[in-house]
């Protein structure tokens, strides 16, 4: 199956081609960066980089779907996309991500921070000139679309302090190896979408779901200590230690019933929506802490 003839294209149109939910999560955890440098006070400078980061996620997106257009075309969870589905023509995708990653680039890189603009670069190139050709040929494509997923607090810390501190990389670390039980529980509960486009991920190569589930819960006590590293390193009170503990304690639950293989279908699906709820209680706290704490 092929994308079908592009009809005339509206604004909500084009508004779903930037994956507006997806782009949001990049946008909030620069601005978790951002503030958790614990900048001075600058609302110019503030919503530049909400506006630069908008763009370049926004424009990745479109991106990624003008060159997944045929993949998505044959995956019942994609079909719908505005390229697949007629209503963007494949051009049109293109040259609006284009516009807006290099419209994004130069407002961060003149108006915001050079560093935060490399960053940005960093996250645009990793996710289209790598991530996204991965998943047709590597088995590490989840691993890799991770890196690229973790870069925003890089960008808001590099904005709001012009470098980037222990603590901003602890950021990294969190967002990194959040975005594998939570793309672990995604992929199973899909994976015969993915099996249809022969993407090699290990949801597809592992049938019974074993490794996946392994490979989640191993994932999840990385992120259960790298979120505590704050409290050791000194960088962060008890107080979000203890929120940090109790959130991944529930999480790390969640992954350990993943490896039932009964009723690892619903356990999934309690994975996943427990990865929504756990990162902004976690990264909230942190960032609370940080403001409200000398």
């Amino acid at each position: 199956m092929t994308p079908t003839a592009a009809a005339p294209a509206g604004f909500r149109d084009y508004l779903e081609l930037t994956k507006p939910r997806l782009s949001m999560l990049s946008v909030l955890t620069t601005v978790v960066g951002y503030f958790a440098a614990r900048p001075e006070s600058n609302p110019a400078k503030f919503t530049l980089l909400l506006v630069g980061t908008s763009l370049a996620a926004g424009g990745v997106a479109a991106l990624n779907q003008w060159l997944e257009s045929e993949t998505d075309a044959r995956m019942q969870r994609t079909a719908d996309r505005p390229i697949p589905a007629g209503k963007v023509a494949t051009g049109s995708a293109f040259v609006l991500g284009s516009l807006m990653c290099v419209a994004a680039l130069f407002l961060l890189f003149a108006k915001v921070d050079r560093l935060a603009a490399m960053f940005t670069l960093a996250t645009i190139v990793s996710y289209l000139g790598w991530y996204t050709p991965a998943k047709r040929w590597s088995a590490w494509s989840t691993e890799i679309g991770a890196i690229a997923g973790a870069f925003p607090p890089l960008i808001g810390w590099a904005a709001g302090d012009g470098t980037v501190s222990p603590l901003g990389w602890i950021l990294f670390g969190v967002l990194f190896f959040w975005q594998i039980p939570h793309f672990m529980a995604v992929a199973w509960t899909y994976r015969r979408d993915y099996s249809a486009v022969n993407f090699p991920m290990l949801p597809v190569r592992d049938e019974a779901g074993g490794k996946v589930a392994a490979w989640s819960l191993i994932n999840t006590v990385a992120l259960l200590v790298v979120s505590l590293l704050p409290v050791y390193l000194g960088l962060a009170t008890k107080a979000y230690g203890l929120a940090a503990a109790v959130c991944g304690a529930w999480f790390l639950w969640r992954a350990v019933v993943f490896l039932n293989r009964e009723g690892r279908d619903l356990a999934a699906r309690k994975l996943f929506f427990a990865s929504i709820i756990y990162l902004p209680l976690v990264l909230g706290a942190l960032v609370a802490d940080r403001l409200l704490v000398p």
